[in-house]
C-alpha cells in the first residue's frame, strides 16, 4: 500500500475496489485492469511454499520477474528478532568502515581539485604567452608575459628585497631603467631572438645596463620554458591521480551498496512495528513481498503482492545450521496492470522513494559533497578521461554485442473451467487481445492456487 499523494506525484491513478461487502474504498495501489485477492492461513504449513508456487507459474508465462519490495519486521522479544539484529550489527560495522574511508578520500578530493585549479590558472598564462610566439615579434602581445615576469621577480628573485633582482638593481642609479626594459621586452622563442632584441637597444642604452638586461631576460626565458613543462607534467600527473582517486571512491561505494541493501532488508519496517498485528511479547513477524512479471513485447504486466503475518520458528535444517520457518497467514493480491516498460520504471522509482533506500541516502550524500566542487570536478574528470583515452589503442575496442530479448510463447493449454473464466475471456475481447494473456494468467494463478491447496472452488 502506497500513500495517495505519492501515487499522484508519479502519475498513477489510485485503485478503488470492493474491499468488504458493498464497501468500495481506495486500496493504496495503482488502478488495475483486474484484481484477485486470496487469503491463505495454515497452522502448520510454511508460508514460503505459496510464494514460490506463484512465482514458478508466473515464470512460465513471463520472461522477466522484478522484485520491487521485500521488507519484514519481528516482535522485539522474538528469537527471530535477536538473530537478525546480530547479523545487522555485523553489516553496519562494515558499512561504517567503508564510509570512513570514503569520507577521507572525498576530503582529499577537494585538495586535488584545488591544486588543479591553481595549475590551470598558471598554465593559462604560459599558454597565452606561448601562443604569441606564432606571430611576428613586433605584433606579439605582452600581457601574459608581463604577468609571468612579475611572478618570476617575486617568487624566484625575491622581489625588491633581493639586491640581485630586477627591482633590487633598479635602486642603483645606473640601472634605474632596467625594470622598464625588462617588462617591455616581447615574448621570445629562443635565445637568438632575445639577443637580437637586446642588440637593437645599443643605440639608446649603455652596455652595462644591456648586459644586466640580457642576463635577466635569459634567466627568465629558461625559467619560463622549464616551469611551463613542469606545470604540464604536474597537471597530467594530477589528472591521472584525480581519476584514480575518483574511481577508488566509486569502487568503495560499489562495495558499500551490497552491505547497505542487506542493512535495509534486515532493518525493521516502521509501519509493521506500529501495527496491531504485531505484539512485542508474542513470537510473531510481518513481511511484505511484491513482484512484477512482464514481457517487454507486451503492454501489460502482473503485479503480485504478498502480505504475511507469521510465527517464525527457529528449526535446525541440519545438525549445525538453523533458520526461521514461517507459519501463519498470507494475503495475496494478483493484479493485471495496463503498464508499459516506462510505467514499470516509474512504479519501481516510486517504491524506492517510498522506502527511502539507505543506498540512495548515502550515495546522495557523497555525490552532494563532490557536487560542492562545482563543475570543475566534472571538467577535470573529462579531461583526465580524454588523456587516458588517447593513450589507448583504438583497435582494442570491442564491439558491443546486442542482447536479444528472450520471448516466451504462451500456450493455449488452458480451457474455460467456470463461468468466471468465460467472463474473463469476454472482458479481454472488450479490452483487446493484447491484454488477454495477463487476464488469463491472473485467473489461472488465482483459481489453480486454490485447487492446488485444496480450497473451495466454483
Amino acid at each position: 500500500m502506497v500513500d495517495s499523494k505519492l501515487l499522484s506525484k508519479h502519475g498513477f491513478k489510485e485503485e478503488v475496489a470492493e474491499l468488504l461487502d458493498q464497501d468500495f474504498s481506495k486500496t493504496g495501489f495503482p488502478e488495475s485492469i483486474k484484481r484477485y485477492n486470496l487469503v491463505y492461513e495454515a497452522s502448520k504449513v510454511g508460508m514460503e511454499e505459496p510464494y514460490f508456487w506463484v512465482l514458478d507459474i508466473l515464470k512460465g508465462s513471463y520472461p522477466n520477474i522484478i522484485k520491487v519490495e521485500d521488507t519484514f519486521s519481528a516482535s522485539e522479544n522474538s528469537s527471530f528478532f535477536g538473530m537478525t539484529q546480530q547479523r545487522l550489527g555485523l553489516q553496519q560495522d562494515k558499512v561504517s568502515q567503508y564510509l570512513a574511508q570514503v569520507g577521507r578520500m572525498v576530503k582529499e578530493l577537494f585538495q586535488i581539485v584545488r591544486e588543479l585549479r591553481i595549475l590551470d590558472e598558471r598554465l593559462t598564462l604560459y599558454n597565452g604567452a606561448e601562443k604569441e610566439l606564432d606571430k611576428e615579434q613586433r605584433y606579439r602581445h605582452k600581457g601574459d608575459e608581463v604577468t609571468l615576469k612579475g611572478s618570476f621577480i617575486d617568487l624566484v628573485q625575491g622581489g625588491g628585497k633581493s639586491p640581485a633582482s630586477v627591482y633590487g638593481l633598479a635602486t642603483q642609479l645606473e640601472y634605474v631603467t632596467l625594470p622598464d626594459l625588462f617588462f617591455d621586452a616581447p615574448p621570445f622563442k629562443n635565445k637568438e631572438e632575445m639577443e637580437k632584441h637586446v642588440e637593437g637597444l645599443k643605440e639608446n642604452f649603455n652596455d652595462a645596463v644591456l648586459r644586466v638586461l640580457l642576463r635577466q631576460l635569459n634567466n627568465f626565458l629558461v625559467w619560463r620554458q622549464s616551469t611551463h613543462k613542469e606545470h604540464k607534467n604536474r597537471k597530467n600527473f594530477q589528472l591521472k591521480y584525480l581519476k584514480q582517486h575518483y574511481d577508488v571512491i566509486q569502487m568503495y561505494m560499489t562495495w558499500i551498496k551490497p552491505y547497505l541493501r542487506t542493512v535495509r532488508k534486515l532493518s525493521l519496517k516502521s509501519a509493521h512495528q506500529d501495527s496491531a498485528e504485531l505484539i512485542s511479547s508474542f513470537e510473531g513477524s510481518m513481511m511484505d513481498v511484491e513482484i512484477i512479471a512482464h514481457d517487454p513485447s507486451k503492454t501489460h504486466c502482473i503485479l503480485a503482492t504478498f502480505n504475511y503475518r507469521t510465527k517464525p520458528e527457529l528449526v535446525f535444517h541440519n545438525e549445525y545450521q538453523k533458520g526461521g520457518a514461517h507459519v501463519g497467514k498470507m494475503d495475496m493480491q494478483i493484479r493485471v496492470m495496463d503498464w508499459s516498460l516506462d510505467d514499470i520504471k516509474r512504479y519501481k522509482k516510486m517504491k524506492e522513494e517510498e522506502d527511502l533506500l539507505l543506498i540512495g541516502d548515502v550515495s546522495a550524500s557523497v555525490q552532494t559533497s563532490m557536487a560542492a566542487l562545482g563543475d570543475e570536478l566534472a571538467h577535470f574528470l573529462k579531461e583526465a578521461e580524454g588523456k587516458l583515452d588517447n593513450q589507448k589503442d583504438k583497435s582494442a575496442n570491442k564491439k558491443k554485442q546486442k542482447k536479444s530479448l528472450i520471448r516466451s510463447l504462451f500456450g493455449d493449454f488452458m480451457e474455460p473451467r467456470s463461468e468466471e473464466l468465460v467472463e474473463v475471456v469476454k472482458e479481454t475481447k472488450r479490452q483487446g487481445n493484447g491484454k488477454m494473456q495477463g487476464l488469463v494468467v491472473a485467473w489461472a494463478v488465482y483459481n489453480n492456487f486454490k485447487k492446488a491447496h485444496r480450497m473451495i472452488t466454483w
